[in-house]
């Protein structure tokens, strides 16, 4: 029977299922290799063909290992909380449960037919109460642990209790807010409860405090950096704008250090490791404080003066300006009424943009002065203070010195506001500062540092700031808590009540928190978050439950823990399943999540693992980021007239330049070979049902160009069309036959036909002429052999370095090999098959099935290479008859040069063109050629 791929996958599908073929249990026998795809969001549009890309790696990855004698953990689930599914169910009144759990289900359908090796018992999904009720336990970990500095891990807050109750605050180091009190053992005794977890509150790892943060009023809710692009929600484009909140945060912070060193034990691609260096931001620098000169008239200020962090204390002599975030605490009560309507203006534009903007916002000079002047404690000059938006609330103090002949940024601002510039001079030269800093403005001598070298004058400076008290050298990280509310309700519930303004948690017995049902998804008429909505719904019947919800990256910073032990009801997993997996080995996904996903887990890894949950400081030992797969858009031609107004004619591609047209978009499942379909194309635009079609050839060759694949680019190609088509095993070994797994490429279809022919071709070497099963079981001639282990070499090669692109190029020479050979040898065949299995586990599995075996193929082993087929001892002589070429004959390279003549002479095929004359000459070239002349 010919290679009938639809019936061959649905039969395998369905065994794999009910056999439970890929289910994981721990093996003490086998070494343990988990693999694990960064789990989707299932979105009501379903797979694209790029989505699969880096699920097929992991799943050739995955059968390679368990051929290779591994006992692997490939699993899969969703990450179902989310924004999208909630203004679905703004938009339709639909709770958000039910078109996640039709989407689940189209992903599932699809998954399942492009044949993954999943072990689909240990699915998870984000959204169900029984793993959100661990994501709440986790959280409730947080809130009950503080950093401790001297042992540098997360301990419980019982042992910050017990330490103030002995000492009180004064020995305490501990990563904190910055206004936390100073006191004696006797004044913790005294103060109420209400008091002591107020002052808890300031060291827990997760804590309520004041935040700036992205509001978006048209989705009602906070959006993280990452959903933000100049100034609009990524989903939607609303305005978001930036808005101080009461906010859950967690100390990220505390593990900075940690994180940035467990960048160097992870084989992680480079780029990405740099984002998170770059986001983590370590400085090393000194803490300055300026003195506020006093305003006459004004109010009573909270402080004296304002702190900065710079990592050129050196340059302090060349302060020209303070700047402080427009967000700071202290920036209305130091504004002078002069300066009161430019200061409430550019803080109402300074509201929308994002941070991220604000951040890579380089080329702006924007600013507003508070009428106030602070005094450079070194100096002892006076300088102005300014406000702009290049400077963040949340980042260091939020407060920057600025030195123009040390700076670009600085200097510009400086001369865009016509601020002095003052020079730094030590002796004759310059203190290191830019090269092109300006030479314009004042020159002042750098006082007690004069003469020294730049190591010599920080440590002065540094020890001088903290002799005379207003300053110390300081560590610095750019990166800050993050913030872990949501105002939305398709999220984790918060595990918190309020009592009397503090929060406390419920009880561990009582979660998990059910998300409670409400009669809209919106906020309330007052603007609290949706959840303010349920009826009732309070702790005890008498106190507030907490009203945000969690954000999206709670439930996937530490879900590959879950897969380990999914059914547990009494721990997030066992011990036993934790210290038998222990971390993921091979991590596949998008390295979109460099700052987000990968730096929220990593951080809660460190945490679960400071408290004795689990055992790896790192989640991830191996991370590869796969390249998109690029659309591959088709193009019609509408000719215009001199007004610019379509008409209803279209004009194929290569005619286009005798008119004047503009491009549509035309849906790419209509196209074949760039030759539009023009009876389907009517009925995808009816508009132009009566159009006229100028053709080439009597053909509309439509027009091409790569981009990023969207629906509104009509650029999305369905996996289930290709595989109805051609089948699953075709689709996976296309995919990786595009190109390199890192690497971003277009989608052609066109190319797809090949690697179809290609399986066509492979089925037909098990194959008679008339499509009988039959294969020999004699012995396999060297040339067979040769072509088997050449194959087995080249793929374990390929699949241990992730090049997945040139397997699929070598089993196409090897197939054509034994074509060439006329190989049906068993021997050969039955290896072949289980090397192309991680590749084509379909087609394998049904041949393996042929084959007599009774087992999966996934139960075999990987054959073992064996080098000496791959030295060459023989030779295929070409023979020439008087200067011709006439035959070749295969002989061993140990015959001597008089056995080759005989054996030559003695042949059928050359006795016939030496037509029974007896040779004149015989040359013969060892190992290259054989010459008769006669």
């Amino acid at each position: 029977m010919d290679y009938q791929f639809k019936e061959i996958e649905q039969k395998w599908q369905a065994f794999w299922a009910e056999h439970q073929t890929f289910k994981a249990e721990k093996d003490t026998v086998k070494p343990k290799f988990y693999v694990l795809d960064m789990f989707p969001y299932p979105s009501g549009a379903g797979l694209h063909v790029g989505h699969p890309l880096g699920y097929i790696a992991s799943d050739i990855f995955s059968r390679y290992k368990r051929l290779k004698g591994f006992n692997v953990l490939h699993p899969m689930g969703y990450d179902s909380f989310g924004l999208p599914a909630e203004q679905y169910a703004i938009q339709t009144g639909q709770h958000p449960a039910l078109t996640t759990e039709v989407n689940i289900n189209t992903y599932r359908r699809q998954l399942d037919q492009i044949g993954f090796s999943f072990d689909w018992s240990k699915e998870v999904r984000t959204s169900e109460p029984d793993y959100y009720k661990w994501t709440q336990w986790i959280f409730m970990q947080l809130f009950n642990s503080w950093y401790n500095l001297e042992t540098d891990r997360a301990e419980d807050i019982t042992t910050l209790i017990e330490k103030f109750n002995a000492a009180g605050s004064a020995d305490v180091k501990a990563v904190c807010d910055e206004e936390v009190k100073s006191f004696m053992p006797s004044d913790w005794a005294a103060m109420t409860h209400e008091e002591k977890q107020a002052e808890l509150l300031k060291y827990r790892l997760t804590y309520l405090r004041e935040s700036t943060v992205n509001w978006c009023p048209a989705l009602g809710t906070v959006l993280a950096n990452d959903e933000v692009k100049e100034g609009f929600s990524e989903r939607g484009g609303h305005p978001v704008e930036q808005k101080k909140m009461m906010q859950w945060s967690m100390r990220i912070s505390a593990y900075a250090e940690r994180l940035l060193q467990g960048l160097n034990t992870i084989d992680w691609p480079e780029p990405v490791k740099e984002m998170q260096r770059n986001w983590i931001g370590k400085s090393v620098g000194a803490s300055v404080r300026f003195t506020i000169e006093t305003v006459p008239g004004a109010a009573a200020l909270p402080a004296d003066n304002i702190e900065v962090f710079t990592t050129r204390v050196d340059t302090i002599f060349g302060v020209s300006y303070l700047v402080l975030a427009p967000e700071h605490e202290l920036v209305s009560v130091l504004t002078t009424p002069e300066q009161e309507n430019d200061i409430k203006n550019y803080i109402a534009q300074t509201k929308k943009k994002s941070e991220l903007d604000r951040m890579a916002d380089t080329k702006t000079v924007s600013g507003a002065f508070t009428g106030t002047y602070v005094i450079n404690p070194v100096s002892g000059e006076r300088v102005q203070l300014w406000i702009a938006d290049y400077v963040l609330a949340g980042y260091g103090t939020g407060a920057v010195m600025g030195v123009p002949s040390g700076d670009q940024r600085d200097w510009l601002f400086a001369k865009h506001f016509n601020l002095p510039v003052v020079q730094i001079l030590d002796g004759q030269k310059d203190i290191d500062i830019q090269a092109d800093a300006t030479k314009e403005g004042a020159y002042i001598n750098s006082g007690f540092i004069n003469g020294m070298d730049y190591k010599e004058a920080v440590d002065t400076l540094n020890t001088w700031l903290e002799d005379k008290k207003v300053g110390k050298a300081k560590i610095n990280y750019r990166m800050r808590d993050a913030i872990f509310g949501r105002q939305r309700y398709w999220g984790e519930p918060i595990p918190v009540y309020f009592k009397d303004g503090l929060p406390y948690l419920i009880k561990e017995e009582e979660l998990p928190l059910l998300l409670p049902e409400v009669d809209k998804y919106l906020p309330t008429e007052s603007g609290e978050p949706p959840l303010g909505r349920a009826d009732g719904w309070s702790y005890e019947q008498q106190y507030n439950y907490e009203l945000s919800t969690m954000p999206g990256w709670a439930g996937s910073s530490w879900y590959w823990y879950r897969y380990m032990d999914s059914q547990n009801k009494n721990a997030f997993a066992s011990k036993e399943a934790i210290a038998y997996w222990k971390d993921v080995d091979l991590y596949i996904g998008g390295s979109e999540h460099a700052t987000g996903h990968l730096l929220y887990s990593r951080f809660w890894n460190k945490f679960l693992k400071d408290l004795g949950y689990v055992n790896e400081e790192e989640p991830f030992k191996k991370l590869i980021n796969q390249g998109m797969i690029q659309g591959r858009s088709n193009f019609v031609y509408r000719v215009i007239d001199e007004e610019g107004r379509g008409l209803n004619t279209l004009v194929s591609y290569g005619l286009k330049s005798q008119y004047k047209t503009s491009a549509l978009h035309v849906d790419v499942n209509i196209v074949e070979n760039e030759i539009l379909n023009i009876e389907k194309f009517k009925l995808f635009r009816p508009e132009f049902a009566e159009a006229e079609f100028i053709l080439e050839s009597g053909k509309y060759i439509c027009g091409v160009e790569v981009e990023k694949m969207s629906k509104s680019k009509f650029n999305v190609v369905n996996p289930d069309v290709l595989i109805n088509s051609y089948g699953a095993d075709t689709l996976r070994m296309y995919e990786m036959f595009l190109g390199p797994l890192e690497q971003s490429k277009p989608w052609n279809t066109n190319g797809i036909e090949g690697v179809f022919k290609f399986l066509r071709k492979f089925w037909r070497l098990f194959h008679n002429d008339q499509w009988e099963f039959n294969v020999s079981d004699a012995a396999p001639v060297k040339a067979e052999l040769k072509a088997l282990h050449k194959i087995i070499k080249k793929v374990q090669d390929d699949v241990e370095r992730f090049s997945f692109n040139t397997s699929v190029s070598s089993f196409m020479i090897a197939v054509n090999e034994l074509t060439d050979l006329k190989c049906n040898k068993r021997a050969i065949l039955q290896d072949l098959v289980i090397v192309l299995s991680p590749y084509a586990p379909h087609i394998t599995e049904e041949l393996w099935s042929l084959l007599g075996n009774k087992e999966s193929i996934s139960h075999a082993a990987y054959p073992e290479f064996n080098p000496s087929y791959m030295v060459e001892d023989e030779f295929s002589y070409p023979v020439s008859v008087n200067g011709k070429t006439r035959t070749n004959l295969n002989l061993s390279l140990t015959l001597e040069a008089a056995e080759i003549e005989a054996l030559v002479l003695a042949d059928e095929q050359v006795q016939k063109y030496l037509e029974g004359k007896t040779p004149k000459k015989v040359i013969v070239v060892k190992g290259r050629i054989v010459n008769i002349v006669v």
